[in-house]
């Protein structure tokens, strides 16, 4: 008994050293000069076309696949476009004058890009809040818990992981306020899918633990995938524009390792009830997911691969929907609305890897197939997995995320180009081994802090108003 306590203590310890960071305050620099100028108004005029002339030619604000370039790379954008009207005659008191107004343009012309991308990352945090908090909605008695648990990782994961990014810990730091912000949104989306499968067997202080470990754990892995950590992978070769490999995947066998340590025998034995509320709550957070993924999807491709991102996530995802009724149907003999509510997305986690570099055509088939393989899942892989690894998948996560991803990432092969497909096996498999390991360590570290009573109660931790019938 006196070694556990010791052992609780110092988890607690450790745990606290890691919320520090979470008391980070960032040094917000002065408003821009241009902007509060008379000439404001001038300077946004000049900087909307030049942006549209350098549209194709600059690679925006790519935050996975150009990291922090963005800044160093529209100055020297903007001083050449300017340069033409350096062949008339000027007397040298005309420099700093001319100067002034390139300032004034490349202030213009960021902070326009900020706005831009700002539209993005509020449809990401509408599918982080409002998707994934309702489409775990569907334990019948575990309503408070779900949409709890989303808030608590999503507030927890992404001033921890922006601390982090601006830190220089792992690969190079984001210096936009808003790339690191979509990054760490990505982040939040990655531990909600892992919390899908454990959901409803944890405390509630228990997520905010699993979050502070979550967080290194994904980044490290990033790091390896996307910025050459430990020299595995040159950065930028693997193919995952929209994450089917570093998100979902990584997310999904996260999950599934936390499981294998925070399962009870009592758990197998007791049923996770659902009924048409809780279900018609869940199809609610499928739809806006089903909504916002493509801004999920488009938001770090290259300016003049976004439209393609967006239209080929909305035709995967058009697959996986029809796929799914078809599959469910012909399986179960009946709609089985579980089947609906998540194999129908399975298209916006396959398409992710190749978004950018594909065709529609290929990606409406993408999707279809990403939707027969997650209502198989469902339906007859996911008893067979749970008593191999002796833990309950509450959400499914690895029919909807697990399977899918590693599918997007291995079809990018296929269908994107210029892929190296020794590489992408690569990043598939060792994401695979980063997100188990990680999260078997994870689920060590939580279950030192005990088990749930109650699996899948709202009322061992939250007031429950009395039911009137």
């Amino acid at each position: 008994m006196a070694m556990k306590r010791f052992l609780k203590l110092y988890v607690v310890l450790c745990i606290g050293l890691l919320c520090i960071p979470l008391l980070w305050v960032p040094k917000v620099s002065g408003g821009t000069a241009a902007l509060e100028s008379e000439g404001k108004n001038q300077s946004i005029d000049h900087a909307l076309p030049a942006m549209y002339d350098i549209q194709n030619d600059w690679h925006a604000w790519s935050s996975i696949d150009h990291g922090s370039n963005v800044v160093s790379e529209s100055h020297k954008i903007l001083l050449a476009s300017n340069s033409v009207e350096s062949h008339t005659p000027a007397k040298i008191e005309s420099v700093p004058s001319k100067v002034e107004h390139t300032g004034e343009i490349t202030s213009a012309m960021e902070d326009f890009l900020e706005l831009t991308k700002y539209g993005k990352a509020i449809h990401v945090m509408a599918m982080l809040m409002v998707g994934f908090g309702f489409l775990m909605v569907f334990v019948k008695r575990y309503g408070y818990g779900a949409v709890t648990a989303t808030y608590i990782a999503v507030s927890i994961v992404i001033p921890y992981y922006m601390f982090l990014k601006k830190m220089d810990i792992f690969g190079e730091p984001a210096e936009l306020t808003m790339d690191r912000l979509i990054l760490a949104e990505f982040c939040a989306a990655s531990i909600l899918i892992a919390t899908g499968a454990f959901l409803g067997r944890l405390k509630m202080s228990q997520y905010i633990i699993m979050a502070l470990v979550f967080v290194p754990s994904y980044m490290l892995n990033e790091w390896i995938m996307l910025e050459n950590g430990m020299g595995l992978i040159p950065k930028g070769q693997l193919i995952d524009t929209g994450g089917s490999i570093v998100i979902h995947q990584f997310g999904a066998y996260f999950g599934l390792g936390v499981i294998v340590r925070m399962t009870t025998s009592e758990d197998f034995n007791k049923k996770i009830e659902s009924d048409k509320i809780s279900n018609q709550f869940s199809m609610l957070g499928s739809m806006v997911l089903w909504i916002f993924w493509p801004s999920f999807c488009s938001a770090p491709a290259e300016i003049s691969k976004m439209p393609l991102a967006a239209v080929n996530t909305v035709l995967a995802l058009c697959g996986a929907t029809v796929s799914t009724y078809l599959t469910s149907t012909m399986i179960r003999k009946k709609i089985g609305i579980e089947d609906m509510a998540n194999a129908a997305l399975a298209g916006g986690v396959a398409i992710g890897s190749s978004c950018a570099h594909t065709t529609p055509k290929a990606s409406l088939i993408l999707g279809f197939v990403a939707g027969i393989l997650s209502v198989i899942g469902f339906a007859l892989i996911q008893p067979r997995l749970q008593r191999a690894i002796k833990g309950i998948d509450t959400c499914g996560v690895h029919n909807l995320h697990g399977m899918p991803g590693m599918l997007g990432g291995l079809a990018a092969i296929f269908i994107a180009q210029n892929v190296v497909p020794g590489l992408q096996i690569k990043g598939v498999f060792i994401t695979f081994i980063i997100a188990w390991i990680t999260g078997l360590a994870a689920g060590t570290i939580v279950s030192l802090f005990g088990y749930r009573k109650q699996s899948y109660e709202d009322a061992v931790e939250f007031i429950i108003e009395e039911e009137h019938h």
